[in-house]
């Protein structure tokens, strides 16, 4: 279970980042930060693990206690658009940057102070102008990046359930943008959508044959 020794290590507010969402043929990537007030955690602990551990309804429950006070967030979803140009490592990287830089000027304006350490799931590096480090399997190492991943997944699992209203027939409620093979037969009868990543193989091929 992931927990606060790492983020102990440090004299000064510690975020954790993480995304959801990299590899759906479908949608945005959604990129959350989170720093966790240490005096408010026992809605959280035990409990709050890598986001793809929790249930769905573990997560809502989790995200609802997140986003509030006294804990603060920034989440970012990057658009297809972006994602088809900057290709995904690019966006998600950028996006992290983004979120990263967001979650400093609130923690200090709410008087919180000044970013010790970032705490960045996974092995890339963003650009950042913060004290950072990457962490492989960090989702179930800190607790501050599982919770940016319970923010980001719940955040993007909820946006696409919304596309999926609007565009029925590839299973998105459930699927997410991943390839399914409802999401796979989707394409071929009903084609691609503007939210589909045009950059990525499996969409192509449906472009070239659908043309």
């Amino acid at each position: 279970m992931p927990d606060l020794s790492i983020e102990s290590g440090f004299a000064g507010p510690v975020i954790g980042i993480d995304e959801a969402g990299r590899g759906p043929w479908a949608g945005p990537v959604t990129i959350a930060a989170c720093w966790l007030d240490v005096s408010a955690l026992s809605p959280l602990v035990p409990g709050l693990d890598d986001s793809k551990k929790l249930t769905a309804a573990q997560r809502e429950t989790f995200h609802a206690v997140l986003t509030a006070p006294p804990h603060l967030h920034a989440v970012l979803s990057v658009p297809v658009e972006t994602i088809d140009r900057d290709g995904i490592l690019n966006a998600t990287l950028a996006g992290m940057t983004k979120v990263a830089s967001a979650l400093a000027v609130l923690l200090s304006d709410a008087g919180v102070g000044e970013v010790a350490q970032v705490l960045i799931d996974g092995n890339r590096m963003p650009a950042l102008a913060l004290p950072a480090q990457t962490l492989v399997k960090g989702d179930s190492r800190s607790l501050s990046i599982a919770a940016a991943s319970v923010i980001a997944k719940h955040e993007r699992d909820r946006l696409m359930k919304s596309l999926a209203a609007s565009y029925p027939g590839y299973g998105w409620e459930t699927n997410m943008g991943y390839g399914t093979r409802a999401h796979q037969q989707g394409l071929a009868s009903q084609g691609v959508t503007p939210h589909h990543r045009r950059s990525f193989a499996p969409v192509r091929r449906a472009i070239s044959a659908s043309s």
